[in-house]
């Protein structure tokens, strides 16, 4: 009889562990939805469709690379070149069933790191040009790196062992990935947003001028800050792997409490440090949810091991990171858009150096030995490993797009926005719109159907520390029937005007 009962329990151990792994993809999964709102909002109208489809194709082009090439580089066996790479289950030939369930919710962390890298490229990047990087980015770029930190034989995860410690290893650490997702993908997007250049007007050089581009929809932009929030919880209570072995649960546990704490004390000194008129003197809710979100990454390398005060504290120096990173990227005249080099660069560097500092069993301010020392070297070895392999390969990928002169879309695209020339997809045609004021419109494309189109032009140009306004960028706004156009005249200085001209008739 008991015999009977061990192959069973340990089929339904098996099984558990196999659920878990999906459940928890899938809500990482979800986590795209909140990178998709969050950007979207944070993006002009013009351009909302062009960023939304970019954040959906990342899902299904990390599903292409990742399963004919990422999964086999991140966890195959590599052989001879194990520490660095590995060389089998390209798109999946003989790995096992039981592995399935690995490899998705592997899958579900390349798309995280590629759609990190668009954000800071938004506006003005090709559609061509994001396939291309995505495809490098979650087929070769980023599995390496898993390797290196996640496989059994990666370099990063063998460590070394010393004389001084009595031949006692000493490893890389990083639970969920504050560097080989957050540091990956930060780097990728500021090597991206470097070789773009800047949007069309925001900075003005002769005058040491910034100007405002502000997102079109504060409330779309917060959507998405609370999907991504939800979905750490998975992305790092997740990186656990098993929840059928002694201790699992307790682990999961202290992942995601570490992780609410972090994101929360960063989220209120964030809001704090904006409040400051050095940072903008406002309570800022893009700034709060961005900061919450870099304290969730920082957490990232080390929640199953910290205390939760120490949470706090890795939590409070993130959302300091973030600020400086911030302000650093618009002083270097580097336009990031969704600060996603801030978020995720900066918080995923602290959140490895954190580790060495307030890992709760051989962290510096618990063991003060010679080991712990060499901890915090083999985290600094690690993040620039990272930086270096990710940067090198960035400026290779977006240095050929931009020979090539298709990495940025043309000046008149930029101009106009990307939802019409790219999708024919305005993501708020006015066509659409049912209110009375464009009666008359109607009643003349009952008579002679056309296309109506919606243009815009920019009239503001304004120093980021006195624009306080509560409005999006202002712009003249105006509309083409049969070829015919005329911009209107803003309202008022923060105001937004709009012209509707149909066969050279204004209405």
């Amino acid at each position: 009889m008991i015999i009977a009962v061990v192959p069973r329990l340990t089929t339904i151990e098996n099984n558990l562990d196999i659920l878990f792994l999906i459940i928890m993809g899938m809500c990482i999964v979800f986590m795209q939805c909140g990178f998709a709102f969050l950007e979207a909002g944070a993006v002009r109208s013009k351009n909302t469709t062009n960023i939304l489809i970019k954040n959906v194709m990342d899902l299904f082009i990390s599903g292409v690379s990742y399963w004919l090439f990422g999964f086999a580089f991140a966890f195959g066996d590599g052989g001879e070149a194990d520490k660095f790479i590995g060389l089998k289950y390209f798109a999946s030939h003989s790995l096992p069933h039981r592995q399935y369930a690995m490899f998705f919710f592997q899958f579900t962390f390349a798309a995280t790191a590629s759609t990190i890298v668009s954000g800071a490229v938004a506006e003005r990047c090709e559609f061509v040009a994001y396939f291309v990087y995505s495809v490098f980015i979650t087929g070769f770029i980023y599995p390496v790196v898993t390797h290196w930190a996640w496989s059994s034989g990666g370099w990063l995860t063998v460590g070394d062992s010393y004389a001084a410690l009595n031949n006692e290893v000493v490893a890389y650490q990083d639970f969920a990935g504050s560097g080989v997702v957050h540091v990956l993908g930060g780097i990728a997007a500021l090597i991206g947003a470097i070789m773009l250049g800047p949007r069309l007007g925001r900075f003005h050089r002769s005058s040491n001028t910034v100007a405002t581009i502000r997102g079109h929809s504060v409330p779309i932009a917060a959507l998405g800050g609370f999907i991504l929030f939800f979905g750490f919880l998975a992305f790092n209570g997740g990186s656990q792997l098993t929840i059928s072995n002694s201790g699992d649960g307790e682990a999961l546990a202290r992942a995601v409490v570490n992780t609410v704490i972090s994101g929360s004390f960063a989220a209120f000194m964030s809001l704090i440090l904006n409040r400051l008129r050095v940072f903008g003197n406002t309570w800022s809710l893009l700034v709060t949810i961005n900061g919450a979100l870099t304290g969730m990454v920082a957490i990232c390398a080390g929640c199953n091991v910290y205390e939760p005060y120490a949470a706090c504290v890795v939590g409070l120096i993130a959302a300091i990171v973030f600020r400086t990173y911030s302000v650093l990227m618009v002083k270097l005249g580097i336009d990031d858009p969704l600060d996603a080099v801030a978020v995720h660069f900066g918080g995923g560097s602290w959140g490895l150096i954190a580790v060495a500092f307030f890992d709760s069993k051989e962290g510096i301010l618990y063991a003060g030995n010679l080991k712990s020392g060499y901890k915090l070297g083999w985290q600094c070895i690690g993040l620039a490993a990272i930086v270096a392999w990710t940067a090198s390969l960035s400026c290779l990928v977006f240095g050929l797009l931009r020979c090539f002169k298709i990495l940025r879309v043309p000046q008149e695209e930029e101009e106009k926005g990307l939802d019409i020339p790219k999708h024919n997809e305005p993501a708020y045609p006015v066509e659409a719109y049912g209110h009375g004021h464009i009666e008359r419109l109607i009643q003349i494309l009952e008579n002679n159907p056309t296309v109506v189109t919606q243009g815009f032009a920019n009239m503001a140009f304004e120093r980021e520390i006195t624009d306080k306004g509560p409005y999006e960028n202002p712009e003249s706004r105006h509309v083409v029937v049969n070829g015919s156009s005329e911009k209107a005249k803003p309202i008022n200085k923060s105001g937004n005007g709009i012209t509707i001209t149909v066969n050279n008739t204004k209405l």
